[in-house]
């Protein structure tokens, strides 16, 4: 039988993240003996969209599932960045997944998702560094914030940049542990989880994901860059998409998906695209696939598919869960 425990994630600088756990549904088994799939949604999404509800469920049928909602989505703290620090909200997320005991975890992220699964895994690593709050081109570790706006990744009807909640926000029960640093809480409990281990994946999917910023090539993403960039396009997210943004954006940009890509291995990396993508032509996964270690990444272009969660198939999905536990 499937368990479900809801948890409150407290980010590396001090967002809340509201977050969904389902175990297995193998009976009587403990979480170390199987994988979790940690899944990040695109812009405009979060726990309780029913396309992520979707995913959740087509994946629960193979292993256990971590579903959250990105800061400035859902009941999450903060603002959206569009892939710049939702790398932290994942990095919690991921950390809490091995809180519950799992030894392989593996992230699986749509559109914007699919930008921060990748980002994330090339920040963290396998030598999990502890707060690589941003990356500039270079390479260089800074712990800066966004601050320059222009749209950045993916989008699931529509995409945006921005940037964090302030630091010291924390809801929906989450607080800072007694030294001043994140800590999860999980709801209705009064005293934090204590702090693990490694925040790095033992695999990664990007599904749908951008290869680079500042991408104007269609008109989906040119609607999305309105309504990140203008402050009538960010009422629109607030009020029409219940997505908050950032209004500050960059004034470094991240490390782009294509530069990070590379940096991803020996971790196992999948990515997937369909032909008939609205949003990011086929140019941006063949982009991301030649900048990958050939040795430990793959790509699928998938006939007929479009975008992102709300076009995946339940076969795709399951194919998509079947990679990732033979390769955990």
């Amino acid at each position: 039988m499937t368990r479900e425990l809801r948890a409150t994630l407290l980010t590396d600088d001090a967002v809340s993240i509201e977050a969904l756990y389902e175990s297995s549904p193998a009976p009587g088994t403990e979480p170390s003996d199987h994988l979790v799939l940690v899944v990040g949604h695109g812009f405009t999404g979060a726990l309780e969209r029913p396309a992520l509800r979707r995913v959740a469920s087509a994946f629960a049928q193979r292993t256990a599932v971590i579903t959250f909602s990105f800061r400035g989505h859902g009941r999450s703290g903060g603002r959206s960045t569009v892939g710049d620090r939702e790398v932290l909200d994942l990095a919690a997320a991921v950390r809490w997944a091995r809180r519950l005991g799992h030894r392989r975890v593996a992230t699986v992220g749509f559109s914007m998702g699919g930008s921060v699964v990748i980002r994330q895994a090339a920040l963290y690593g396998k030598n999990d560094e502890i707060q690589p709050v941003h990356v500039a081109h270079d390479g260089e570790r800074t712990g800066r914030s966004p601050g320059r706006t222009d749209p950045a990744a993916g989008a699931t009807d529509g995409e945006a940049p921005g940037k964090p909640g302030e630091p010291g926000e924390a809801a929906d029960g989450a607080a800072p542990d007694a030294a001043g640093s994140a800590a999860p809480v999980a709801a209705g409990s009064a005293a934090p989880v204590a702090a693990v281990d490694s925040a790095a994946p033992d695999a990664v999917i990007a599904v749908s994901a951008p290869a680079r910023w500042y991408y104007r090539g269609t008109a989906p993403m040119r609607r999305v860059h309105w309504a990140v960039t203008r402050p009538a396009g960010r009422l629109v997210s607030r009020y029409g998409l219940r997505t908050r943004i950032d209004p500050r954006g960059w004034d470094v940009d991240p490390l782009s998906p294509v530069a990070a890509a590379p940096l991803i291995a020996p971790t196992p990396l999948l990515i997937v695209h369909g032909d008939r993508d609205p949003y990011f032509p086929l140019d941006h996964p063949r982009m991301l696939a030649s900048a990958a270690d050939p040795s430990t990444s793959e790509l699928w272009i998938e006939p007929g598919f479009g975008h992102a969660e709300t076009a995946a198939s339940p076969a795709l999905l399951t194919r998509i869960a079947d990679w990732a536990a033979a390769h955990a």
